[in-house]
């Protein structure tokens, strides 16, 4: 059973500008969230998906990752780690809360209100897939996999 959440018709700031995930022209959209730039699991995962891009875009999916920091801080780790992805920043949470991916975390002993790793698979603005409490390593070849039999089923 998927989740039912519907992409915002809202204008967020990114690395290349701004990004309204409504007017994503390709078919099949792949919005991931991470907890925070420049990271070791959040690199991990940015450099799978920018190594895999051209695999997702053959398919004809875009993907975009979302965390609270700034774009300036995303600029930084998409220059430092040469991410060919767009990240947008949602700094105020409006993304975060809608896909329900601010929980509370166990920090060095603390708990903390951050964001769980998750990834969502829309197809035509519908979503068709979610993942949730994602582990970093092996989940850009996962989502590729899952992607190519959604797309056959």
């Amino acid at each position: 059973m998927t989740e039912h959440i519907t992409l915002p018709d809202q204008i967020f700031p990114a690395t290349n500008g701004e990004i309204n995930l409504n007017d994503i022209a390709s078919d099949w959209l792949i919005v991931y969230f991470y907890p925070k730039d420049s990271t070791p699991g959040c690199t991990t995962q940015a450099l799978d998906f920018t190594s895999m891009k051209e695999q997702f875009t053959a398919l004809g999916a875009t993907i975009i990752g979302v965390s609270r920091d700034s774009v300036k801080s995303h600029q930084n780790f998409t220059e430092k780690q040469a991410l060919s992805i767009d990240l947008i920043s949602d700094k105020e949470e409006v993304l975060c809360k809608h896909f329900d991916v601010i929980k509370e975390k166990n920090m060095y002993g603390k708990q903390v209100m951050g964001i769980e790793r998750s990834t969502f698979i829309f197809h035509k603005d519908e979503l068709v897939k979610s993942y949730r409490k994602v582990k970093a390593a092996g989940h850009a070849e996962q989502v590729l996999e899952d992607l190519k039999s959604l797309q056959t089923s």
